[in-house]
């Protein structure tokens, strides 16, 4: 007999905002979000859900959208589900759920994407120091390739994926996370710097109330108000999973989330088209709508089986991932390397985030050769199928990080030649900028600073 098409728990209408929805979304972690639906494990369901944007990032002209978006609103999810077996009895804290991703792509009818650096004020990036202005980037899709207006002579397959997948945490892990981000704003400035530029964005983004949605729970009730003001953000992957960006979560992989109240309440969201290794724009993905068919599996005890804890309660531990069969083929890459020696040639000792920083500036000059701008290269870089690496991490003073690039989503030969065989500079296109601003031509001075 075949297989029953899968049952359909979250619709979407991308037309509707995500307060406006048929099934309750949510954009905070907290115990108490009611789940939406029940899932039996085993059963194949289906699950949509908006742009994490909800849709505030359009299909047009301009970055103001980019520019201007309110980060409160990060991210809005599909969920939670209570997840029970096949007697009815849910699963319970201390399980293991094996999450099977089935099948996903983008919803029928929204088949586009964007990429876009947040302004320096709001957010910024990997890069802030570099790129400080708010830029965007619309891409198209054709079955599995990806294609861009504003950076054109690239083309590439996606390796689709959720960038959020977490189950609830429990009130005392909750609490864990509130006390040790807070204090990590309250002491980091002073200690916690990455070239200097980190102290320009937020070193963690505490619980507020501002655009808080909490699935069935009525805003302004005295309850919306407790939970508004406790609940986490989205915004960093921790031990629930949450939003982790591996961009290699596509069809046929699991993922093993700890459970750590009663039926798991699993949600998931921000879905990407493709992304590189990092999202080092930040809104760095091929964003968009999408579906995930999904199949749960309650593990019962894993987590003591399975998870070893690191840190000193027994909540202190991570998820782990299985990665599917499904990837682009790519046979020929070109290999940027980074140390962790900063652009003022300042000593870091091991730092692997100096390191990649190092790598992803390489690339950007580098391939800022061929015709493109920097701002056109840092998008790319952030959602094209690259890999990162951290290849050294013992050899003191330097960690060493690198980033391929496959060579094959060009349309013309990017590889070094010798001198008078090199690369012919062409104008091309650019990046979607903020109104107000300025063009910028397509080839840019060595500084590797951006003017906005």
């Amino acid at each position: 007999m075949a297989p029953l098409t899968p049952r359909l728990v979250v619709p979407i209408d991308v037309k509707k905002k995500p307060w406006e929805q048929k099934v309750h979304l949510h954009n905070r972690w907290h115990p108490d979000i009611p789940p939406v639906a029940d899932v039996t494990e085993g059963e194949l369901f289906r699950v949509e859900m908006v742009d994490w944007t909800g849709g505030r990032v359009k299909d047009d002209d301009s970055a103001d959208d980019i520019k201007f978006l309110d980060l409160t609103i990060t991210h809005y999810l599909s969920g939670p589900f209570r997840v029970v077996d096949a007697e009815g009895v849910p699963a319970s804290p201390g399980d293991l759920l094996a999450v099977e991703i089935c099948n996903l792509g983008p919803l029928p009818g929204d088949e586009w994407g964007y990429t876009g650096i947040f302004e320096r004020e709001n957010g910024g990036g990997f890069l802030t120091d570099h790129f400080p202005s708010a830029r965007k980037a619309i891409w198209y899709f054709e079955g599995i390739y990806a294609y861009s207006p504003q950076i054109p002579g690239v083309r590439f397959p996606g390796l689709t994926h959720p960038g959020i997948v977490g189950t609830a945490p429990s009130v005392e892990l909750l609490n864990i996370w509130n006390e040790r981000e807070r204090k990590l704003t309250e002491t980091g400035h002073e200690s916690l710097k990455l070239c200097e530029v980190l102290h320009q964005r937020p070193l963690a983004n505490l619980p507020t109330s501002k655009n808080c949605l909490l699935g069935k729970i009525e805003e302004g009730t005295a309850e919306w108000q407790k939970i508004a003001n406790e609940a986490a953000r989205t915004i960093p992957g921790r031990e629930n999973g949450g939003n982790c960006d591996i961009k290699n979560l596509s069809r046929g992989s699991k993922v093993y989330l700890p459970v750590f109240v009663e039926g798991a309440n699993l949600s998931t969201g921000d879905m990407h088209f493709s992304q590189g290794d990092g999202e080092v724009s930040f809104c760095g993905a091929i964003e968009m709508s999408g579906f995930l068919e999904l199949k749960c599996e309650i593990i019962r005890g894993g987590m003591k089986e399975y998870l070893t804890p690191v840190g000193p309660t027994a909540l202190h531990v991570n998820p782990i991932f299985e990665i599917g069969p499904v990837e682009p083929r790519f046979s020929e890459w070109l290999v940027f390397e980074g140390i962790s020696v900063d652009e003022s040639g300042k000593q870091h000792f091991l730092d692997a985030s100096v390191a990649y920083k190092r790598a992803v500036l390489n690339a950007i000059e580098y391939l800022s050769r061929f015709g493109y701008s920097k701002e056109q290269v840092y998008l790319l870089l952030s959602c094209c199928p690259c890999e990162g690496r951290i290849s050294g991490i013992v050899d003191a003073p330097n960690a060493v990080a690198t980033l391929a690039i496959p060579t094959a989503i060009f349309d013309q030969d990017i590889r070094p030649k010798r001198l008078g065989h090199g690369p012919k500079l062409r104008r091309t296109p650019d990046v979607l900028r903020c109104t107000g601003d300025r063009h910028l031509p397509a080839t840019q001075d060595q500084s590797g600073a951006v003017t906005p």
